[in-house]
């Protein structure tokens, strides 16, 4: 049983026949008469058990989107149905509204609408609908939750594709209209021309000069079906949030960037997500199914706490490709402690692969720092002007092992990953 606003109102109105006869047994009357009215409410309120209940959900959202969700509601039984109907979400699915009043008579079926708008990534999940019906006095009524569980997927934001366009632009003039001058690992030939000033003399082709009376020299392009590799430290560390998102939403970002920038120039892009154990992996997609497989793999990720094992990654590597590739790590370079067995790792994985640390930076750091008018603002900015050392002498000792390491903001690491990888490109490195 529930009871309303309206029963407790009129078990306040017996203060009045207390106070006008002055007799106790007046209070003992009113309680009577309010009992006697609530179980005849109770008794004519609809039931809620009489009520079918279905739900229509959508696939999936984008981080940030909306979506609408519509609960159907059937009357299956003999009297009309009021009351109040409560959609039992995860808060983090942003459903509004979660109640709704509802006046249903029999045989009849209403669709309730709620809108979500999620602002976690992941399995958002809905719970029970309960409904309340009244009687017709609005005293009091029943209650029943219906089982009616569902789930929606919420895909990562994916807000750095508006750097796409132009890093796309950047990568056609790059393949195909400006030749590389100078032969690297990355590099197969592309045509022959004659020399002018300022060319590097290692380019000239002493064979075809030989058959012409001008110089000619050799232009090299970019060469296709290259691998990246991406591993994203799903550990403890990732789980840190630096402007209002989790360190490992922004690796997601760069990841989904730069897998479509890669699958653009025609290079093939593998993604694990590794902690201690394989999160999660994409392997031998292409074109469009890489980003909408990445989504898919990404969405239910969430940082495990525990440290990742960065002495398993160069094997990890190794089975997903044994030929040179670029090998992106988006992990934290954070203290020398914690950094200790990234930097063991990074010898083994350079030997053989060109290897890029790509780590997402807090920018309230260097607002830290500048910041020293009162006496607790001194220490807070030499502890922040510490944690910026740190950070510096990691990435100077991973440089030192082979590594190039890409650091940025939340939303400067995506595009300068993407920016990293059209360098070496350019340079003929990959």
């Amino acid at each position: 049983m529930a009871i309303t606003g309206w029963f407790v109102a009129l078990v306040a109105l017996g203060v009045v026949p207390v106070v006008l006869t002055g007799s106790g047994w007046a209070i003992v009357g009113w309680l009577g008469v309010v009992a006697v009215l609530t179980v005849l409410d109770v008794a004519l309120a609809a039931s809620p058990r009489s009520l079918t209940v279905r739900r229509e959900l959508p696939g999936a959202i984008r981080l940030g989107e909306s979506a609408p969700a519509r609960l159907t509601v059937v009357n299956d039984g003999r009297r009309t149905l009021r009351g109040l109907v409560r959609d039992a979400w995860q808060p983090s699915a942003g459903a509004t509204p979660t109640r709704r009043r509802l006046s249903l008579r029999p045989g009849r079926a209403t669709t309730l609408t709620v809108t979500l708008t999620p602002f976690r990534r992941g399995e958002r999940r809905a719970g029970g609908v309960t409904v309340r019906t009244v009687g017709p006095l609005r005293l009091a009524g029943r209650q029943a939750t219906h089982e009616v569980p569902g789930a929606v997927r919420v895909l990562p934001r994916f807000s750095s594709r508006k750097h796409l366009p132009s890093r796309l632009a950047r990568l056609r003039e790059l393949d195909g209209r400006t030749s590389v001058m100078i032969r690297g690992q990355g590099t197969e030939f592309d045509s022959l021309r004659e020399y002018v000033r300022g060319d590097d003399v290692r380019s000239i082709d002493w064979r075809a000069t030989a058959r012409r009376d001008d110089l000619v020299v050799r232009t090299w392009r970019p060469e296709r079906d290259r691998r990246v590799v991406v591993v994203v430290d799903t550990g403890r560390t990732s789980a840190a949030r630096i402007d209002d998102e989790p360190r490992l939403d922004t690796a997601f970002e760069s990841a989904l960037l730069l897998g479509a920038l890669a699958s653009r120039a025609g290079d093939r892009v593998d993604v694990v997500l590794f902690d201690r154990r394989v999160r999660g992996r994409v392997q031998g997609a292409t074109g469009p199914a890489l980003l909408s497989s990445m989504v898919e793999t990404m969405a239910p990720v969430e940082p495990e706490l525990v440290e990742t094992d960065w002495a398993a990654v160069p094997a990890l590597v190794r089975s997903v490709t044994s030929r040179r590739a670029l090998v992106v790590l988006a992990t934290t370079v954070d203290s020398p402690g914690a950094s200790r067995s990234l930097l063991a790792a990074i010898p083994q994985l350079s030997r053989q692969h060109l290897v890029v640390v790509a780590s997402v930076t807090d920018p309230a750091l260097d607002e830290t720092v500048l910041r020293r008018g009162t006496r607790d603002e001194v220490y807070r900015a030499a502890s922040a002007e510490r944690a910026r050392l740190d950070q510096g002498r990691v990435a100077a000792a991973l440089r030192q092992v082979g590594a190039d390491v890409v650091t940025g903001a939340p939303a400067d690491l995506p595009p300068a990953l993407a920016d990293r990888y059209l360098a070496l490109k350019a340079a003929g490195r990959l």
